[in-house]
């Protein structure tokens, strides 16, 4: 639920905050200087939307007069608290964060980036040893069988972590649902190759058969997500099951092949499941900064290189089984 808990006195002084700000543009001492109200007091700005009235490097990210408000009024809200002993609360469903440079959560911005990074260095590497290093059959195509289920989860992955950081800079309707879309649709796909890859499917029918149905749901998921209700507990459970479904069978996988870069999979498997109770455990941000989520981005970096570094050992293996059979 996206709202702040109602039934506390300071949740009344926040929304006190907020109303008198929209009025008058000022919380406490502190007035936006780039946003000027009419004189009747009906909180309508003059010179038109507030985010034209605020520095080029900051119109972009669409600040309003509400959102202005609601932030300034959260800081001095949580000021209050502070001086009171009391830990932070969460306002319309998030915990209090610092902006930086109008950033909302600059940590975890930072970190997709890297963590988009990482991917982008994974699947090039992957690229590069697929088409330049390894051997080619005569007409010019790969040996190893799962070359573009591979290529589709990098565009997938790097598609993902840039919504995410462009969410975590500005969270508005729109970023939000593109970045929860971008998440399950990973996570859908990631588990229809944890399927394919760890069964050995190799036939094209058989491909069309497991993936349609993993593909019907995960895009009924996100239309439900998108266009009737964004439900967060359920995108989470969904989110969970599938996280969790994958990881087992390649931990299953891992532990009944003789693929000779099997532990680089247990390491991906065992540090992911860590992880994944960073999403799952939630806390305040630290500093205001640092939160769950943001150590979550933090893990996944190291992994991601480990992820990449078996793939394309995976590579390696299946191409030099494939030519030993071929000759």
């Amino acid at each position: 639920m996206r709202f702040i808990f109602y039934g506390s006195k300071h949740s009344l002084e926040y929304r006190a905050c907020v109303k008198q700000c929209e009025k008058t543009g000022c919380v406490g001492d502190r007035c936006f200087q780039h946003c000027r109200f009419s004189s009747d007091g009906d909180g309508v700005s003059v010179d038109g939307p507030w985010s034209m009235q605020e520095p080029l490097y900051l119109q972009w990210k669409q600040w309003d007069c509400q959102s202005e408000c609601r932030y300034h009024c959260m800081l001095e809200r949580e000021e209050e608290r502070k001086t009171l002993g009391d830990g932070p609360i969460k306002y319309h469903g998030k915990w209090p964060f610092r902006r930086v440079f109008g950033i909302q959560e600059p940590v975890s911005v930072a970190l997709s980036a890297l963590n988009l990074a990482m991917q982008f260095h994974g699947w090039l590497s992957f690229f590069i040893l697929l088409y330049y290093k390894l051997p080619l059959r005569p007409n010019r195509k790969t040996y190893y069988e799962f070359t573009s289920l591979w290529h589709i989860y990098g565009l997938l992955s790097m598609n993902s972590w840039f919504w995410s950081a462009v969410f975590h800079s500005r969270d508005v309707d729109l970023t939000e649902k593109l970045d929860y879309s971008s998440a399950v649709a990973l996570l859908g796909y990631s588990l229809i190759l944890a399927i394919l890859r760890s069964f050995n499917v190799r036939d094209e029918a058989t491909k069309v058969m497991v993936s349609a149905p993993l593909i019907a749901f995960v895009t009924t998921h996100i239309l439900y997500l998108n266009f009737y209700k964004l439900d967060y507990g359920l995108n989470m459970k969904v989110c969970v099951v599938m996280g969790v479904v994958q990881l087992l069978l390649w931990a299953i996988w891992a532990g009944v092949t003789h693929h000779p870069s099997r532990w680089k999979l247990w390491v991906v498997v065992i540090g992911g499941g860590l992880a994944m109770l960073l999403e799952i455990y939630d806390f305040p941000p630290y500093w205001g900064f640092v939160d769950a989520h943001a150590l979550w981005h933090a893990t996944t970096i190291p992994l991601t290189y480990i992820w990449w570094s078996f793939i394309k050992d995976d590579a390696e293996f299946g191409t030099s089984n494939l030519i030993k059979k071929v000759k």
